[in-house]
């Protein structure tokens, strides 16, 4: 049985840009309010956190940051990820040697990969760490999508924790518990699913919704944690629309956009993203009143 690397909402953080590089100490306040209002694990440098805009160095020195400004309050995940297995190995040492607790490697992106090449590129990098990865499956994002029987083979390496699932394919989900049973944790990548997957086994949710409503979300984990999946039902159904807001344009553009608007200052969204369509905006502002966040 693999112990998870944590139980509960870890907020997939995102990046606070100024003109010139990171805002680091508004980063440095934005991952205070986590703390401060339940958050279980901080995700830094992910999808949210826009990694794919930042060069290495950068990326690096961001997730330095994190790890020292969190100094063991609560878990650190951070982003390893590339379509590039060598650059992947680079971020995973690096960030294990700056002392994350936990890696999370997104699915090989563009030149994208056989079920094999999944396989050899994820054992390829477990094989050369001592910390534990969380693989996540974004297929909307990457155009790579796994199976159960990848899964499966992935469970067999001790270095393989879990998966952050953003595929939406409760099918996947219940073949690969089937399969993997206790040696693959499973986390939602997706705020609108997470108590259907949890009540399917998993250990939480890695959020994007955290970002503006971090205790909201760490309850809602802690309810399906206790088997409390009715009540945590009903909460998850309040936010729905909230969750929709966040992702009328491809995150983390709306989710930054509500951060500035509820004076929170996430920063700059960096090239390609871009400022929201008007009518999204319109829309965005409109559920945020709904919600008394404005």
């Amino acid at each position: 049985m693999k112990q998870p690397i944590f139980t509960g909402s870890c907020v997939a953080i995102v990046t606070p840009f100024k003109a010139d590089g990171v805002d680091y100490e508004k980063l440095g306040q934005l991952i205070e309010f986590q703390i401060a209002n339940g958050t279980d694990a901080i995700c830094i440098c992910g999808t949210t956190g826009e990694s794919s805009t930042q060069t290495m160095q950068e990326h690096m020195v961001t997730v330095e940051y994190a790890i020292n400004k969190v100094a063991g309050r609560c878990k650190v995940i951070a982003g390893a990820g590339s379509n590039d297995t060598a650059a992947a190995l680079e971020l995973a040492l690096h960030a294990e040697h700056a002392g994350a607790d936990g890696l999370l490697m997104v699915t090989p992106y563009y030149n994208k990969a056989t079920q094999k090449g999944l396989i050899q590129h994820y054992t390829y990098v477990a094989d050369r760490v001592h910390t534990p990865i969380i693989l996540y499956h974004v297929p909307s994002r990457t155009g790579t999508s796994f199976k159960a029987s990848t899964y499966y083979e992935l469970s067999k390496h001790p270095m393989i924790n879990g998966i952050k699932e953003a595929s939406g394919n409760f099918s996947l989900v219940s073949q690969t518990v089937a399969l993997c049973g206790d040696e693959m944790n499973i986390w939602s990548g997706n705020d609108d699913q997470v108590v259907p997957l949890m009540a399917m086994g998993g250990k939480g949710v890695i959020s994007v919704l955290a970002n503006i409503q971090p205790q909201v979300v760490h309850n809602l984990t802690q309810l399906c944690l206790e088997g409390k999946f009715a009540e945590a039902a009903k909460l998850q159904a309040k936010y729905q629309k909230l969750n929709d807001a966040l992702f009328i344009e491809v995150n983390p553009i709306p989710v930054k956009t509500a951060m500035n608007l509820m004076g929170m200052d996430a920063g700059l969204l960096r090239m390609p993203m871009c400022d929201m369509e008007e009518g999204n905006l319109a829309t965005l502002k409109k559920v945020l009143g709904e919600y008394g966040l404005l």
